[in-house]
C-alpha cells in the first residue's frame, strides 16, 4: 500500500554560535545540498517532527541544544521529481522553519539512504550552496537570529 507524505514539512537550519551551518548532500539528488528537512508523520507536532528529523538525518539529539521555531512558513510548489510522494492532486507544500544552535561543529551520523556527505560551512557560503530558495532565505536570516548565550 502506498503511504504518502503529508504536504506539511519542516526545515531545520543547524548552526553554531560562530555561524557555521551544517549542510547535507541528498542521496537521491547528488550534488544538491540542504539543511535537515522532512515531512510531518501522523499527528506529531511540528517540534516533534523537527526533533525526529534531526535524529534520523544527523544522529543529533535536538533537545540537548537550542531548538527554536522561527515562526516562518514557506508555501511552495512541490518539485516535479518528488510530487509522486504526495497524495494525488497535491501540488504545494507548507514548510515550517526551525533553527538548531549548537555550541560548535560536531560530527554527525548520516542516514545513508537519505544523504551522502555533510559539511560545515560559514553561513554566507552555505546560503550560496543550497538548492532550495527557502533554505537559502533561512540561512541568510542567521546573523539576526543568532542566540547569544
Amino acid at each position: 500500500m502506498q503511504t504518502y507524505k503529508q504536504p506539511i514539512s519542516i526545515l531545520i537550519v543547524i548552526y553554531t554560535a560562530a555561524l557555521d551551518v551544517l549542510l547535507l548532500e541528498r542521496a537521491d539528488f547528488p550534488g544538491y545540498w540542504q539543511s535537515v528537512t522532512g515531512s510531518r508523520d501522523g499527528e506529531e507536532t511540528l517540534r516533534e517532527t523537527a526533533i525526529r528529523e534531526v535524529a534520523e538525518e544527523t544522529g543529533l539529539e535536538a533537545t540537548r541544544y537550542a531548538l527554536t521555531d522561527w515562526r516562518v512558513q514557506n508555501v511552495y510548489d512541490i518539485y516535479p521529481r518528488w510530487v509522486h510522494r504526495y497524495p494525488p492532486g497535491t501540488t504545494h507544500n507548507t514548510e515550517h522553519v526551525f533553527g538548531l544552535q549548537l555550541p560548535q561543529q560536531v560530527p554527525v551520523q548520516l542516514s545513508p539512504r537519505e544523504h551522502l556527505r555533510y559539511q560545515w560551512l560559514p553561513w554566507n557560503v552555505a546560503a550560496d550552496k543550497v538548492f532550495s530558495p527557502s533554505n537559502r532565505a533561512a540561512i541568510l536570516q542567521l546573523p539576526e537570529r543568532i542566540q547569544h548565550g
